[in-house]
């Protein structure tokens, strides 16, 4: 029996004063999978990342999550469906806390009335305990929960890296965005972070959909690919076929 993608991408375009910085971008991306957008710099793999999650509004296209359509809805109305990401320069709320940086995320799955939090109702503290220990669950899964009662400003970058993902998980997404998450990190905490990343997509039975610049790194870790370049796909497929097509090494090279 044939499966609903978790993301079905039809003919998406976007322009900005007359130029076409998404043009025709179509992807379907099944349930589990981690797949990979890739592309040199200027191709509009983050203009992308954009149109999904509601920061940009599409002059054209189609976007299904699970079969619905969430073209044109919020950002909020998109993470409420179950789109969550990180970005390629990290945001976060660097005078809080790691762990309520964390418990950001949760507002979407934990609530109570707003009277509750003023006069310190029991549901108020009962809740605020059930996001507590959810948070320190998320904190150790990335080593981050000796560090909860730091600022985030205070970890090293490295960290605070696995603390935007940390945060994104919170929202208990069906479809996790990594914007070129190894941006800025050493060998060693690129290998660690890409270890992470295959654990939490099996954990928490994660799709996950990444922007990488490093095709070493996006060929060990990807089953699929598209490329983008100048707005366009160039092309896509199997990871191994993808990498060794002469259109996509002499896009790359010609950086």
């Amino acid at each position: 029996m044939e499966t609903t993608p978790v993301l079905s991408v039809d003919h998406l375009s976007i322009s900005f004063g007359g130029l076409r910085a998404v043009d025709d971008f179509s992807v379907t991306i099944n349930k589990g999978e981690l797949y990979g957008l890739i592309g040199p710099n200027g191709a509009g793999k983050t203009t992308a990342f954009n149109l999904l999650t509601g920061v940009y509004k599409p002059d054209e296209g189609i976007i299904r999550l699970n079969g619905k359509d969430i073209t044109g809805k919020s950002t909020i109305d998109i993470n409420r469906e179950g789109i969550a990401r990180t970005f390629q320069n990290i945001r976060l709320f660097k005078d809080l806390s790691v762990l309520d940086n964390v418990k950001c995320g949760l507002h979407n799955r934990f609530s109570y009335p707003s009277v509750a939090g003023i006069l310190r109702l029991p549901v108020y503290y009962r809740v605020e305990k059930e996001m507590n220990e959810e948070a320190m669950k998320l904190l150790k899964v990335f080593d981050l929960d000796k560090e909860a009662d730091y600022k985030a400003s205070q970890l090293p970058y490295g960290k605070q890296r696995k603390l935007e993902i940390a945060r994104a998980l919170a929202t208990a997404p069906k479809l996790l965005l990594l914007d070129e998450p190894a941006a800025g990190m050493n060998p060693q905490e690129t290998k660690e972070l890409m270890e992470t990343i295959a654990f939490i997509r099996r954990e928490f039975d994660l799709t996950v959909l990444l922007i990488e610049h490093d095709m070493k790194l996006v060929a060990g870790i990807c089953e699929r690919l598209t490329v983008l370049n100048f707005g366009r796909i160039l092309a896509e497929g199997e990871t191994k076929a993808v990498l060794n097509n002469p259109e996509v090494i002499t896009a790359y090279l010609g950086e």
